[in-house]
């Protein structure tokens, strides 16, 4: 009996150790779930309320990406300059016409949870994201995609380790799009055990990313730590990453000068002027602009001429200058400065130019020609009165106070309602309002970014807008690989967006930001995502 109970003994011991190399080998490359170095460095940040989502699918906002690439990482990331580097994928083979992507994954990825991950996942993944069960307002970010108009993506992973996909054409900025969040893989036992409530609590939010959620107190904070699985946990930085979810930019700015945060997005208008000398303000370019919608299925905003009135009528120069005043840049059309043209060194929004003089010296014609439209659509002077939605911070609260003002002029009344960050972008994509505050920033280096978001049935058509000519030139665009074309399409697409003046742009955005200067390593993407993973207090 002592003889048989010591051999059953050595067999447990040697499956414990097998288990354990088997275990110890099956993931993490750099990571591999081992010890993870603690650096001391426990860092408190505020990049927005309560996120409305961070599913990677499922997410539009730019506070909600920032959260999402903490806990993710897609076969490519994006490095402080934008530029797109090796991520889950150590390297790529791209054949000789541009349409086929062959990405060779790391060795022993892992999810958080430590199981191991696969190429089978980003399959999953990708075709969870355009399944229209799925309801991803970036499904149309697939459209790149063979088998998309099909509903069965043309990726397939021969082996654990290797992804193929199929273009329909040439797309230069194909790795842009693959360090997109909605390209970013999920893990299918998790959601299929947990439906929609996975991306909600810190025990199902697993992810593949660098930090990992351990704790999640709504509307107070999220809470995340190093993931010992994940392949570079070595070059990470803070222990923890704590996101203070706070709504307010005056309650952000206390705690930032209390010493509670290290970083905040927005300050209150009323600082900013005090602000410019102090070297923990920045103010950060982005490809972006600020806009109106107007909700294009309802009347009488159904009438262009009327959303055309109602887009002369803003003095743009006042709002950028009295209630901006941070250098933003009044816009005289749509796509945001800084994106690239056909020739070398051109720009789009220079050879496109502006669709009405968005300065001072054009805003008196303007206002005049708003004035004769609205003489002639409603010669009874019977004007409509509208309500005007918007979340709430102190720009976009000044903005509405003024642009309130400003449609006054021209015989409309506006009333306003402030409505908080999730329910407000609900609001705006379900259709539910008349005028809304908008804004975009570029997802990837290229026009076509901001021009698909007007797409019959686009899942960011806030202004619920449809167009079949537009449609079509949108398809041509992402069908051809003639940069010369591409960009002569998409010029004649924003045409049509101020033929029928879809939306009224304000200006080109800017980023308010605050940084305790003893943080270093800290970046922020053109396309508004922060990067805290690497930082380091010194």
């Amino acid at each position: 009996m002592k003889r048989e109970m010591k051999n059953t003994f050595r067999i447990i011991i040697v499956l414990v150790i097998v288990l354990a190399m088997v275990l110890a080998t099956a993931c993490g490359g750099g990571g591999g779930g081992s010890k993870v170095t603690k650096s001391g460095f426990d860092l408190s940040v505020s990049v927005g309320p309560d996120p409305d989502t961070i599913d990677p699918a499922l997410n539009s906002a730019v506070d909600g990406a920032t959260l999402i690439l903490h806990g993710f990482e897609g076969l490519y990331s994006l490095d402080e300059d934008g530029i797109p580097i090796p991520g889950q994928a150590e390297s790529v083979d791209v054949s000789d016409d541009g349409t086929v992507y062959t990405f060779h994954l790391r060795d022993k990825l892992c999810w958080s949870d430590g199981s191991a991950l696969t190429a089978n996942d980003f399959v999953y993944s990708w075709n969870r994201a355009v399944d229209p069960d799925t309801a991803a307002d970036y499904e149309y970010m697939f459209e790149v995609v063979k088998g998309y108009e099909e509903g069965e993506l043309a990726v397939s992973a021969p082996d654990d380790s290797t992804l193929v996909v199929e273009l329909i054409t040439r797309t230069p900025y194909f790795l842009e799009l693959v360090a997109f969040p909605v390209y970013f893989p999920v893990k299918q036992d998790i959601i299929e055990a947990n439906g929609d409530s996975w991306a909600t609590q810190a025990e199902t939010y697993i992810g593949n990313g660098p930090y990992k959620v351990i704790e999640w107190v709504p509307r107070s904070y999220i809470l995340y730590e190093k993931n010992a699985n994940y392949w570079n946990v070595g070059a990470l930085g803070p222990d923890t990453i704590k996101f203070a979810l706070i709504e307010d930019d005056n309650a952000r700015f206390a705690g930032f000068n209390s010493d509670e945060l290290s970083f905040i997005r927005d300050v209150p208008n009323d600082e900013i002027e005090a602000l410019r000398s102090n070297p923990e303000f920045h103010i950060l370019g982005l490809l972006g602009t600020y806009y109106i919608s107007f909700n294009t299925s309802v009347a009488p905003l159904d009438n262009p001429k009327l959303r055309q009135a109602m887009a002369l009528a803003i003095d743009r120069d006042y709002i950028t200058k009295n209630i901006g005043q941070a250098g933003q840049v009044n816009a005289g059309a749509f796509v945001a400065n800084g994106l690239s043209d056909a020739a070398p060194g051109s720009s789009f929004r220079e050879v496109g130019g502006d669709y009405y003089d968005p300065g001072p010296d054009g805003f008196a014609a303007n206002l005049e020609q708003a004035k004769a439209i609205m003489a002639e659509i409603y010669p009874n002077g019977d004007c409509p009165t509208f309500e005007y939605i918007y979340n709430d911070t102190t720009l976009h609260q000044l903005t509405a106070q003024a642009l309130q003002q400003m449609w006054g002029e021209i015989g409309i009344t506006v009333t306003l309602q402030v409505q908080e960050w999730s329910t407000f972008l609900n609001s705006r994509k379900n259709g539910e309002y008349e005028i809304a505050r908008n804004g975009w920033l570029n997802d990837y280096n290229d026009p076509i970014g901001m021009l698909d978001l007007f797409i019959t049935d686009g899942g960011n058509n806030d202004g619920q807008w449809s167009n079949l000519q537009y449609d079509a030139l949108i398809s041509q665009v992402k069908s051809s690989a003639d940069q010369a074309e591409r960009m002569k399409l998409m010029h004649e697409a924003e045409d049509i967006l101020f033929d029928e003046w879809v939306l009224a742009p304000i200006f080109y955005y800017v980023e308010l930001v605050m940084l305790k200067s003893d943080i270093k390593g800290f970046y922020s993407s053109p396309l508004g995502y922060d990067y805290f993973m690497y930082t380091s207090k010194g």
